[in-house]
């Protein structure tokens, strides 16, 4: 097993060259130019179309359907992961605090790769039983002179990813749990308690009845946790900066000085921040991926550009906003430059966040008790918002194989064995370090698998922006695509009746 990890890791590296990394940058770059800055220009839009008046945000979606806002609290939920905790703190101490540049690098020309592949799947999105579906498998598909298997394929390859993130995201759930009850009690709570077993199969049993309620069952649980988990992180991590006022320049400082020349103790150079803050970036926001597809095809909107600003704001929120809070705890604590240097940098990732934030309290016990204590809550939610997000995208990707119940239940059912799998095995105490290397090996091919695609797709991208862009009135069709289109055909037929009437 440690040989096959060995391999794996040694392969990953290999796709995971310089070559993959400027091809993400660039690809943000090139989409950026072509679409003339969409993430800057069109950003008043995407918020306006979330969280403006009651058009989107209190508008409900009808059968057919989610909102703009449930299409992107459900990519969130996917998005917004254990990562942004404690995958930002350790590209931080691997890269420096000039990581963090580059995190921000690849986010803004990550928003209109995310503007161009959601407007993608909004485009080629499919009806199946009244709800819409699409993403990474359906383009594929279309894209590839309608070839199911290129469909089938991606679709497969999807759902083994997420199979082998599930066991992490559900263990990290309940550990969770875990922590806030030792947080609470003041005493260590072992994983092989019977706290952690129960809150296994109460995980399980949630779990579950979300997943067989459909797609749109995890959309209302998702929407409901996301705004709260977010609005929880945001406001402590405010307050613990607030209350360091005193240590923002030392943050800007860090981070732009050590960009392009970190600090020795992280133990690298330029390429080193570079290439920690892209994959990081990638890991997070997922942009250029394709994941973020799935969620963005299934929402309900009149044209598709619409969405493809909406999903841009989620690549904002996830890395601008939530790893940049995570940047000013790590950054600002400074625990590297303290006595306790060597002892910080020892610890698990999640306990050097922690005390990061200590560091940033002022030795006041309460303080960091609550901070310590709320931190541990978003960390379960950002761990179970993601494995709903997970089981969602795997549902979509489902459909492109077959959209027959049978088949449908029998992958929640499998969802809900590996992620038991997981958990179980993680309580034991085995090590399930090849299934954390596959992960990111799947995670990779997906990247290598949909950044063509967004290439040989862009044109259509490009026919639907000027169509946006021109504002007429007119409704979007195949003819405006030049694709066959049968679902945005029946739209703008709808549309036309509804005008005559």
């Amino acid at each position: 097993m440690a040989v096959f990890t060995a391999w794996i890791e040694q392969f990953s590296d290999v796709l995971w060259n310089s070559l993959l990394l400027f091809l993400l940058v660039g690809t943000g770059l090139y989409f950026t130019v072509r679409l003339r800055g969409v993430q800057v220009r069109r950003f008043g839009e995407g918020v306006h179309r979330v969280f403006g008046g009651f058009t989107l945000r209190g508008k409900k979606a009808d059968a057919d359907g989610m909102s703009s806002f449930q299409a992107l609290t459900t990519a969130i939920a996917a998005q917004v992961g254990t990562g942004n905790i404690t995958g930002c703190a350790t590209a931080l101490v691997s890269g420096g605090p000039g990581a963090l540049f580059w995190m921000w690098v690849s986010a803004f020309f990550g928003m209109a790769t995310s503007f161009a592949e959601s407007t993608l799947s909004q485009i080629c999105k499919e009806k199946r039983d009244n709800e819409y579906v699409g993403g990474l498998p359906f383009y594929a598909r279309k894209l590839l002179n309608d070839s199911a298997a290129a469909g089938v394929a991606l679709s497969m390859l999807y759902i083994v990813y997420a199979l082998l993130c599930f066991p992490a995201q559900g263990f990290n759930t309940i550990s969770a749990v875990g922590a806030i009850a030792g947080k609470i009690s003041g005493v260590n709570i072992p994983t092989n308690s019977s706290l952690y077993w129960i809150s296994f199969a109460v995980l399980i049993v949630i779990t579950a009845v979300i997943s067989f309620g459909g797609i749109k069952k995890v959309t209302k649980v998702t929407d409901r946790i996301v705004p709260v988990m977010a609005v929880i992180y945001v406001l402590t991590v405010i307050a613990l900066t607030v209350g360091n006022i005193d240590r923002i320049p030392l943050f800007f400082s860090s981070v732009f000085t050590q960009a392009f020349a970190p600090d020795a103790v992280f133990g690298g150079a330029f390429g080193l921040a570079l290439s920690q803050g892209i994959k990081r970036g990638l890991m997070s926001n997922e942009a250029g991926q394709g994941t973020i597809t799935m969620p963005a095809a299934a929402a309900e909107v009149s044209h598709p550009c619409e969405q493809g600003c909406v999903q841009a704001l989620g690549v904002f929120l996830d890395t601008i906003v939530i790893c940049t809070l995570t940047g000013f705890v790590v950054i600002m604590g400074s625990m590297w430059l303290t006595a306790d240097a060597n002892a910080w940098f020892e610890m698990g990732k999640l306990d050097k966040f922690l005390a990061s934030c200590g560091a940033l309290t002022g030795g006041n016990d309460m303080l960091y008790s609550v901070v310590t204590l709320l931190v541990s809550v978003c960390f379960g939610l950002f761990a179970f918002t993601c494995l709903l997000g997970f089981m969602s995208f795997t549902e979509m990707c489902a459909n492109r194989i077959s959209s027959k119940a049978s088949f449908i239940n029998a992958i929640r059912v499998l969802c809900l064995i590996v992620i038991s799998f997981g958990v179980i095995t993680n309580i034991a105490g085995m090590d399930l370090g090849a299934l954390w290397e596959l992960s990111d090996f799947a995670n990779i091919l997906m990247v290598y698998c949909n950044l063509p695609l967004q290439y040989i797709g862009f044109k259509y991208v490009l026919r639907a922006w000027k169509h946006f862009e021109k504002n007429d009135g007119t409704p979007f069709t195949s003819e405006i695509a030049g694709l066959q289109l049968p679902v945005w055909d029946a739209l703008a037929k709808e549309h036309k009746n509804e005008y005559h009437h």
